[in-house]
């Protein structure tokens, strides 16, 4: 990794990992049946919340428009360190994705799949894309993109549960308890 990434535009680019992420997220807006289109999960956020998705949509397409410019360098160890970071968070990611998109909605909250592990994994499995891409195109600025982002979905993380909380009582309350916030075993009944 050097101090001052090389900029050039190419097919080779950083852009091909953002492209991967990109076409999840449309993936999840574009299904009917998604949760989050779902009238039900609209709700009120709070001040915090509203601060906060503007600055990471900001975060996000500024780290679109680096990545095109962001060479890859095929033939280094950064990027086969890298790329199977990348893979595995593409996969979590896609299982974050089909989780939401073809479980019912439900008067229950989602815990099962990928969420059995985790009480986020779309925050988890989006770090570690991130960090791949990072790693795979030896850029620092994109690591730092990746922590940034995770610090401000970690703060977001806690008004989201709040919020689920409220929605689904004790039955969420024993999902926490049960269900590590990041990522972990479950914990036995």
């Amino acid at each position: 990794m050097s101090l001052i990434p090389a900029f050039e535009i190419g097919v080779w680019n950083a852009w091909i990992f953002m492209l991967c992420h990109i076409l999840l997220y449309l993936l999840v807006m574009l299904v009917p049946t998604c949760r989050y289109r779902s009238r039900e999960m609209e709700t009120t956020h709070t001040e915090t919340e509203k601060r906060l998705y503007p600055t990471i949509m900001i975060l996000w397409v500024l780290a679109i428009i680096y990545s095109i410019f962001l060479p890859l360098s095929l033939k280094t160890i950064w990027f086969y360190a890298g790329l199977p970071i990348f893979v595995l968070g593409l996969i979590g990611q896609t299982a974050v994705c089909l989780s939401i998109c073809t479980i019912p909605i439900n008067e229950k909250p989602l815990t099962s799949g990928i969420y059995r592990y985790s009480r986020h994994p779309y925050y988890v499995t989006q770090l570690i894309m991130f960090i791949g891409a990072g790693l795979a195109s030896a850029s620092w600025i994109f690591i730092v993109f990746s922590v940034v982002s995770f610090i401000l979905y970690s703060v977001m993380a806690i008004p989201e549960e709040h919020r689920c909380l409220e929605k689904y009582g004790d039955v969420y309350r024993e999902y926490m308890n049960m269900t590590p916030r990041w990522i972990g075993i479950p914990k036995s009944q």
